[in-house]
């Protein structure tokens, strides 16, 4: 198995050691994240240092940007990208392999510098100058995190060209661009950010290495380098932000649909949202720097401003979507709802934040921490966990179990919203980010106390999904259909559970966006919703029901019934 891991080209392989590591990475900070607020869960110094406080705030940052939520798209866009279009493989598959080994050396870079003697980096992910330079971070820790983020850099970099490469020249008979699924779509326009904004990182790293290793004093605040900085770093940034949020918006797209029973309401808005997006993002990225009095506020907030236009005609599609269709709440549906809701109030207060005299109030308290989790968290947390349990059938063969994973929502649910909340007011009431203590005369220490409950909270529902993992490997019976959840739309539920080496036995004909529901529902009329069965509705990868997992999700039987006339329907 080991062996078979470091020599695969096989995308849904490499897909999986992306999605594995990841989500290593993610545990990780997950703890750093828990040792901060227990930090603050009181005023005066408990656990650590201010000195390790800041590293852990830094590589928390870093590993939850760079090495989790960007490496997370890699890993989806890898295992259900290729399937999706009806490819055998990426285009460039020992490429494909040979980015995820760069990605693991960037990464294990990075975290390495708690085993030096001066400590990981310790400037913030954003590494602000003058503290990223040989004087405030004279350690090898902060050489090995920009040397790291360079590695890891360039696998983004590369694997979006393969991305793209496979998106343009692979895509099966019948796939044109607008049969393809908004995952795809999303996929494609993503890795044409990263395009554009990791060279830009990497250059800015570059220089930073070139000043802490040989004097080059580019980022000298004394000729302007601080500010030069923040304008080349936000220029990756702002797309970054985005990098890690249209994939997981294609997530959620591919969700609705399925638990509506109806078709993507507004497909042609929505892959121009995207596109409107992606070009957006490169132009708001000044909007962190209103505090520097060096941009021009009206351009920048006007555009920060103009950038919500596009993401609210999404939320306007997904609630059509949902709107009068035989809605059911499995597991993937609680998490796709669950993005929306919190996606929703981060980017309301992003609104408030778009306006300078705001901005000026709030910036570096922990208003911008609560809105910033809210956000990316809202975002790639909420639907990478619906991907996972909408996809882990399609990747492992098995379903995860529905009431742990409905257990896992809620708790996660209600940890978040108890941990950030709170921090609205305390960035209101002027608690400033990144500090490692407060006095009890400043009035943040019930606030604080509560948002430290809520990130234990999220602690042990983290522990309830790796229990769901350990038991569905254990004990879940293998998935007998292509379709699992009975009605699903794109053409990765019209091949096994997991699929062949090269994907597909046989492709079917793809005549519309929707090719897999069309083989399974060929009755089906799309002017309304599949409605739900009559009958008491099995609930898929329950632990006692004692149902198989190819009936699962369907109540009716749909899901087996569908594939075998598929099946038959191919044969003939």
């Amino acid at each position: 198995m080991v062996l078979r891991w470091l020599t695969t080209t096989d995308h849904k392989v490499i897909g999986n050691l992306y999605l594995v590591t990841a989500f290593c990475f993610f545990l990780g900070a997950g703890l750093m994240a828990l040792m901060m607020r227990a930090e603050l869960a009181q005023p005066g110094m408990q656990l650590i240092s201010q000195e390790q406080y800041n590293q852990l705030f830094t590589v928390h940052g870093t590993i939850m940007m760079l090495l989790f939520a960007t490496p997370l798209f890699a890993g989806f866009a890898n295992a259900v990208m290729p399937l999706q279009i009806g490819a055998p493989d990426v285009a460039f598959p020992r490429l494909n392999a040979f980015t995820y080994w760069v990605y693991l050396l960037g990464g294990l870079m990075v975290v390495s510098g708690f085993l030096t003697p001066g400590g990981a980096a310790d400037f913030g992910w954003f590494a602000y100058a003058p503290l990223n330079g040989p004087v405030f971070s004279p350690g090898i820790g902060g050489d090995l995190w920009t040397m790291g983020l360079v590695v890891a850099g360039l696998s983004t970099i590369l694997g979006s060209v393969n991305f793209i490469a496979t998106i343009l020249c692979l895509r099966a008979p019948g796939m044109t661009m607008f049969r393809m699924p908004l995952f795809t779509w999303n996929v494609l326009f993503t890795s044409i950010l990263a395009l554009l904004a990791f060279p830009v990182l990497s250059a800015a790293l570059l220089a930073l290495e070139a000043d802490r290793k040989f004097g080059a004093h580019v980022y000298d605040p004394a000729n302007g380098g601080a500010v030069l900085w923040q304008h080349l770093f936000w220029f990756f940034g702002h797309p970054e932000v985005y990098i890690v949020a249209l994939p997981f918006f294609g997530v959620v797209s591919e969700i609705l649909p399925v638990f509506s029973r109806k078709p993507l309401f507004g497909y042609i808005g929505l892959v121009g949202a995207t596109a409107v997006i992606t070009v957006l993002s490169a132009v708001v990225w000044a909007h962190h720097m209103f505090a520097t009095g060096a941009v021009l506020l009206p351009f920048f907030s006007l555009m920060s401003f103009l950038i919500a236009v596009p993401t609210g005609v999404k939320f306007f599609n997904w609630i059509g979507t949902m709107w009068k269709g035989s809605l059911s709440f499995e597991t993937p549906m609680l998490w796709a709802i669950g993005f929306l809701v919190t996606f929703l109030l981060g980017g309301l207060s992003g609104v408030l934040i778009a306006s300078p005299p705001l901005d000026f109030h709030v910036t570096d308290s922990y208003f911008i921490v609560a809105h910033l989790h809210y956000v990316l968290f809202g975002t790639v947390v909420f639907a990478m966990f619906g991907g996972f349990y909408f996809w882990w059938p399609k990747l492992t063969g098995r379903l995860l179990n529905e009431r742990l994973g409905k257990a896992h929502f809620w708790l996660t649910l209600i940890g978040f919203q108890v941990t950030f909340l709170v921090q609205h007011w305390l960035g209101a009431e002027g608690m400033p980010r990144r500090y490692a203590d407060y006095l009890p005369a400043d009035g943040f220490t019930a606030l604080n106390s509560i948002s430290s409950l809520g990130a234990l909270l999220l602690g042990v529902s983290t522990l309830v999904f790796l229990y769901n993992v350990w038991w569905t490997t254990t004990h879940a019976p293998k998935v007998g259909v292509e379709d699992p959840w009975g009605f699903g739309r794109s053409l990765e539920w019209a091949t096994s559970c997991p699929p062949p080496r090269h994907n597909f036995l046989a492709l079917p004909r793809i005549r519309s966006d929707s090719p897999a529901f069309w083989i399974n529902h060929p009755e089906a009329d799309e002017e309304r919703p599949v409605p739900l069965p009559s009958g008491p509705r099995d609930t898929p990868g329950t632990a006692d029901t004692g149902e198989t997992a190819g009936t699962a999700g369907t109540g009716d039987g749909a899901g087996t019934a569908g594939a075998a006339d598929a099946a038959e329907r191919r044969s003939s």
